[in-house]
């Protein structure tokens, strides 16, 4: 980790094992609304993106008026956990405090709002580990590198000198447009073939194996 002094960590599929939560809230607010259900795996696949743009992907038939309305919903059952209620993976808190403990700084890019980040922050007592964060809905939505951009600009810290870890195409593209580094998970969304496409440092299947192949940079 030498060359790093700033890992940015995106939120669902990476820290937070939420993807479960995710589906069933998006499947949940389309029966509401009585419009076709996407499958499993649409739904799996926009995690990531903010909550306009992801409902623009999986409802494109259904008009704007009604894409706000299933946001609400979905907003609505993932606030009620709808299904069960997501947890942070094994082993997250203890690399969040391994890297505060080396003097790294440490922040989140996610497609989360600020309202649902805050929130979920609150729930894991999680606020401190984190210099700063950004939400999709406080700036533009993944992949479109402009909440790195931010952050590395708060934070006063080179692209060079900065990691981004994600599970997805959004998270790993959004660091090679502007030639960040980056670390890809395999245990959240998308399958390593794609996360490949984006030429991160290495992939880790695991919470442990992160930790290790951080150890080892």
């Amino acid at each position: 980790m030498a060359d790093f002094d700033l890992v940015i960590f995106d939120w669902d599929g990476t820290l937070m094992d939420s993807v479960a939560q995710i589906v069933r809230s998006v499947k949940a607010a389309a029966q509401d609304l009585d419009v076709p259900e996407p499958s499993d795996a649409a739904a799996r696949d926009i995690i990531g993106l903010g909550l306009p743009e992801a409902m623009r992907v999986l409802f494109p038939q259904v008009p704007e008026a009604e894409r706000l309305a299933l946001r609400q919903r979905y907003a609505h059952h993932f606030v009620a956990g709808t299904g069960g209620r997501s947890q942070p993976f094994a082993g997250a808190e203890t690399l969040l405090q391994a890297l505060r403990g080396q003097g790294r700084q440490l922040a989140v890019a996610t497609g989360k709002t600020r309202i649902g980040l805050d929130r979920v922050l609150g729930d894991t007592g999680w606020q401190d580990y984190f210099a700063a964060t950004r939400c999709a809905d406080e700036t533009a939505s993944k992949p479109d590198p402009l909440m790195l951009r931010e952050l590395l600009i708060e934070l006063d810290v080179p692209v060079g000198r900065a990691l981004m870890i994600g599970d997805t195409t959004y998270d790993l593209a959004m660091a090679e447009a502007i030639g960040m580094a980056s670390i890809g998970v395999t245990y959240g969304v998308h399958a390593p073939e794609r996360l490949l496409a984006h030429a991160p440092l290495a992939l880790c299947d695991s919470v442990d194996a992160l930790a290790v192949r951080l150890a080892s940079l």
